[in-house]
């Protein structure tokens, strides 16, 4: 008996998958392998709107249109920002750039930044300003906006206090 009913659930679970479920032969191989969902969608009717314009004919508004050669700088340049900056000083390895970190060199590590940019940070305590490189991510308490190298804090003073309130410059 158990043999028999061994033999009908063996025939019977090929049978049931065949009816229920769709063949991958039925399927290209860009729909079987896509990572991309088909969209099943139909498109949305236009509008019948026949004061509509095609927008290379529409008259002039008052204001002149901008050139790519009138636009300034990126917005990065001339980027002011303030908040608490602390430092770390972690005797060697490699930043978040890919360079090997040294904790004397007047460095920074910013959230957002691209590495190489300059930066000008000032102590608000004492007006003491420094001139870092970008070259690490950071950092990753939530207060505050920038982590200096051991030698950007020395020459800001801050080591003795740890977290400073300081203003930066994007150079």
């Amino acid at each position: 008996m158990r043999l028999l009913f061994g033999i009908v659930a063996i025939a019977t679970v090929p049978a049931w998958l065949g009816v229920h479920v769709n063949s991958a032969s039925a399927q290209t191989f860009n729909d079987r392998w896509s990572i991309i969902p088909k969209a099943h969608a139909e498109p949305a009717p236009e509008a019948l709107d026949e004061t509509r314009q095609n927008p290379l004919e529409q008259p002039p508004t008052g204001e002149p249109k901008r050139r790519s050669e009138d636009r300034s700088a990126p917005r990065s340049s001339n980027r002011v920002f303030s908040g608490k900056a602390s430092y770390y000083s972690y005797p060697t390895g490699k930043t978040a750039g890919g360079s090997s970190f040294k904790r004397d060199t007047l460095t920074a590590a910013h959230r957002k930044l691209p590495f190489g940019t300059r930066v000008r940070v000032t102590d608000l305590a004492s007006s003491k300003s420094v001139v870092v490189r970008i070259t690490d991510r950071g950092p990753w308490v939530r207060a505050r906006v920038l982590d200096l190298s051991l030698g950007a804090a020395r020459s800001l003073g801050i080591t003795d206090r740890g977290v400073a309130r300081v203003r930066a410059e994007v150079l």
